[in-house]
């Protein structure tokens, strides 16, 4: 497979974000060639991808919201995965949403296995094209 994929990893989190690029990472074949884009935090995704989607075959998002004590994390959640889903249908390019939503720290940190999942989602996607 001879893909570029772009790699958006949201650092708010930087040891649960690293677990999920690693675990990213490790799921790409050599063939595929990536970049990797760092911001501040997953409301950032959308617009990154959005401004690259001309030069990647296929997007990974990956980062982590954790739930506090106000319903800032209801809204940072949807309007993120809303933002990744419209850009990824109107675009007809696939999207990995390695995103995680969690309770938290020690929920976020058990699910780093997300990433590789996100990864093998824009693979398989690829393939179908």
């Amino acid at each position: 497979m001879n893909k570029r994929i772009l790699i958006v990893v949201a650092n708010y989190y930087e040891q649960i974000s690293k677990g999920l690029l690693e675990n990213a990472k490790k799921s790409l074949p050599k063939s595929v060639k990536t970049k990797l884009i760092k911001v501040p935090g997953v409301f950032e995704i959308p617009v990154i991808i959005a401004k690259n989607i001309k030069k990647y075959d296929g997007f990974i998002a990956l980062g982590c919201v954790i739930r506090g004590e106000t319903p800032h994390f209801n809204f940072i959640s949807k309007a993120t995965i809303d933002g990744i889903m419209k850009i990824s249908i109107e675009n007809k390019k696939p999207v990995g949403n390695g995103i995680i939503t969690c309770l938290n720290q020690k929920q976020a940190l058990s699910r780093k296995k997300k990433g590789r999942e996100a990864a093998k989602a824009v693979l398989s996607v690829l393939d179908n094209f």
